[in-house]
C-alpha cells in the first residue's frame, strides 16, 4: 500500500504548529478543516488508491491540558515526559480514552493506519500494556515511533512496523561529517550495513529526512541536494518501507521549521527561549539565528514547492515493486554497493555520488 501520513490533528489553542500539542484529541483541529475536512481528505485519498495513516499522540497531553485533567485522573507524578505530565495508563478509564480514540478515527473516518508517537514515553506497568491492548482492538496498521534499538513494539506488542531512525543517522554522519549529540555514536560504513541488513526490513520504517531530523534543527535545514540524492536513494533500493519526507520527491529545497502559535504569552516566550537554549552548545549550529517559533514567517517559510518528481526517485519508487525481495550489500573505502536482482545501486559517500545500473 502506498500512503499519505499526516502529522497530529487533535485540537490545540492557535491556528498553527505541529500538532504534537493536542489537547482535544478526538477533535481534529478547525483550522485544518474540522471533522469534515479530515473525512473528506480521506476520501479523496481513497479515491487516488491511497491510504491515509494519521500520528496520534498519547504520551503527553500539550498546553491546556489542565481541561482535561479536571475530568478525570488522567496524569500521573510517577513518570514525566520530556514534554509534561506522563498519561495514567494504570487507570481503566483513561486506557479507554486512548485505546477509542484510536479506533474512532479507523471507524467513523476510515484511517488506514495509526502512527504512534513516541511510545517510548508511554509508561504502563500493567499485565497487558495498553499499546497491545490497542492493537488488539483495532482494524488497520499499527506502527509505533520507538528509541532505536527497542523492539518491543514489533517483538511484545504485535505492531505492524515502527519508525527506526538508524539508518537516517548513518547516513546523515556520513554524508555530512555531523557528529554532535545524538548522532555521536553514528557515522561507520559498518553500520550502515547492519542498518541495511536488518532482519523482518519490510517492519522497519526508514527516512532520508523526516519532519523530526529536519525541523528539529535550528534553522530547518534539509540535507545539501548532492548528499540527499544518495541518502534517498538509498533509502528508495532498500528492503525497509520507505519514507519520504513532503517535497522530497523533488528535492524540496525550502527548510521546514519549527513553528507555534501558542496563545498564551507565558507558553510562548518559553518556547522562544527553549528553542534558544537547545542549541546553544551545538558548534554546527554557532551564529545561527533560531528562528521565532512563534512567527508567522518562519510557518510560512516552511511551505514546499511543488514540481515534478525527479525522475530519477520515480525510477527507484518503480524498481520497488519490480525487484526481489533480496538485498547484497557490500563497502570498500567510501563506497558503499547494493543489488537488487538485476539492478545495482552504487553510492559514493565521499564523493556524494550516486548511480543505478540495471
Amino acid at each position: 500500500m502506498t500512503a499519505v501520513e499526516l502529522m497530529p490533528v487533535a485540537a490545540f489553542p492557535g491556528e498553527r504548529g505541529w500538532g504534537y500539542d493536542g489537547v482535544y484529541v478526538y477533535a481534529p483541529h478547525h483550522a485544518y478543516g474540522g471533522p469534515d475536512g479530515l473525512a473528506r481528505f480521506v476520501d479523496a485519498a481513497h479515491r487516488h488508491g491511497l491510504g491515509v495513516v494519521l500520528d496520534v499522540v498519547y504520551n503527553h497531553i500539550g498546553p491546556g491540558g489542565d481541561a482535561i485533567g479536571a475530568f478525570g485522573p488522567y496524569f500521573t507524578d510517577a513518570h514525566h515526559t520530556f514534554w509534561g505530565d506522563a498519561i495514567d495508563y494504570s487507570q481503566r478509564g483513561v486506557r479507554e480514552w486512548a485505546i477509542g480514540n484510536a479506533e474512532l478515527w479507523m471507524r467513523d473516518y476510515r484511517i488506514d493506519g495509526l502512527r504512534l508517537d513516541a511510545v517510548h514515553a508511554i509508561y504502563d506497568d500493567s499485565p497487558v500494556h495498553v499499546l497491545k491492548e490497542l492493537r488488539d482492538r483495532v482494524e488497520g496498521l499499527v506502527i509505533s515511533e520507538m528509541n532505536h534499538e527497542d523492539l518491543r513494539p514489533l517483538e511484545e506488542w504485535g505492531h505492524d512496523a515502527m519508525w527506526l531512525d538508524n539508518l537516517h543517522h548513518e547516513l546523515h554522519v556520513l554524508l555530512t561529517g555531523e557528529h554532535e549529540g545524538y548522532y555521536a555514536p553514528f557515522g561507520s560504513l559498518e553500520g550502515l550495513v547492519r542498518e541495511l541488513t536488518r532482519p523482518q526490513p519490510e517492519r522497519l520504517i526508514v527516512c532520508a529526512q523526516n519532519h523530526d531530523q529536519v525541523g528539529n534543527r535550528a534553522v530547518g535545514d534539509r540535507l545539501p541536494p548532492d548528499a540527499h540524492r544518495v541518502a534517498l536513494a538509498i533509502v528508495l533500493f532498500s528492503l525497509n518501507t520507505p519514507l519520504l519526507f513532503m517535497g522530497e520527491e523533488h528535492d524540496e529545497a525550502a527548510p521546514f521549521q519549527f513553528f507555534t502559535d501558542h496563545i498564551d504569552p507565558r507558553i510562548a516566550d518559553a518556547t522562544r527561549e527553549g528553542r534558544k537554549r537547545e542549541f546553544a552548545a551545538f558548534t554546527s549550529f554557532s551564529g545561527e539565528e533560531v528562528p521565532d517559533p512563534q512567527a508567522i514567517e518562519t510557518f510560512v517559510r516552511s511551505r514546499i514547492w511543488q514540481p515534478e518528481p525527479d525522475p530519477f526517485y520515480a525510477e527507484l519508487i518503480r524498481l520497488r515493486r519490480e525487484l526481489p525481495r533480496t538485498l547484497d550489500v557490500s563497502s570498500e573505502r567510501g563506497v558503499l554497493t547494493l543489488r537488487r536482482g538485476s539492478a545495482t545501486l552504487v553510492a559514493d559517500l565521499d564523493a556524494k555520488t550516486v548511480e543505478l545500473s540495471r
